[in-house]
């Protein structure tokens, strides 16, 4: 009954996440969902900004915080190995969710494009960014990224084994590039905001920083040389960049 109870927790966690990635897509890119980041009931002031800095630092600090092996370490003793990637995913599902139902729109226009030709172009630009967030996933290990392995492993007596280094297709471009994808997401847009610029230069400096003093650490001491010797090959995010660790 427990690995049962697991499973459907880790199905109901990865559901949440789809939820909140096809949300995210709508809230930046300002179209569908009932609120974007641009939506018409328009904040204004230093309140706005700074409730909109503390939701982007909720969503920081607890993608940051859980994602280290150390704070792994613990919270599988308590929450069990099988579960423990899903509970990341689900809460940093809901820390998304949080950001989008209570983030606060400053529609005062930094650039728009009139050019309809030019407005297609970056609105294709930004589909690119999602589709090479979404591609990159599974140019790893999709299915072990999000939890799933570890539930159906756990549910079927099998025990989950660590994802092997691999360097697949977008991989051998950038060592990031889901990260590449967000950042390219996020501020391909035909009209930008001070909301939107808020956004969009405080999730691309997290990305930036969390990228190289957190992430490369962790992936240099798991993988040892091969990832010390892929730092010297391929750059961290920026295509066709000097690569630097």
């Amino acid at each position: 009954m427990k690995k049962f109870i697991i499973l459907v927790y880790g199905l109901i966690a990865y559901l949440v996440f789809l939820i909140s990635f096809l949300y995210a897509i709508g809230f930046v890119s300002d179209f569908l969902v009932p609120k974007t980041i641009n939506s018409d009931t328009e904040s204004t002031g230093f309140s706005a900004i700074l409730t909109n800095l503390v939701l982007l630092s909720i969503f920081a600090v607890q993608h940051s915080v859980m994602a280290r092996p150390a704070f792994k370490a613990w919270w599988v003793k308590i929450i069990g190995k099988p579960a423990e990637r899903s509970t990341y995913i689900l809460l940093t599902s809901l820390a998304l969710l949080l950001l989008f139902w209570k983030w606060q729109p400053i529609n005062t226009v930094v650039w728009e494009i009139d050019n309809s030709l030019l407005v297609w172009i970056i609105i294709g630009v930004a589909a690119l960014g999602w589709l090479i967030v979404l591609l990159s996933t599974f140019m790893i290990s999709h299915f072990e990224l999000f939890g799933l392995t570890q539930i159906f492993d756990n549910f079927k007596n099998r025990t989950s084994q660590s994802p092997k280094f691999q360097t697949n297709f977008l991989y051998k471009i950038v060592r990031h590039p889901l990260m590449l994808g967000f950042i390219i997401a996020f501020w391909a847009t035909p009209l930008m905001t001070v909301g939107h610029l808020t956004f969009a230069v405080v999730t691309t400096a997290y990305i930036l920083i969390a990228v190289k003093y957190f992430e490369e650490k962790d992936l240099r001491k798991k993988h040892g040389e091969d990832y010390v010797e892929y730092q010297k090959n391929v750059p961290m995010i920026l295509p066709f960049s000097k690569s630097t660790k």
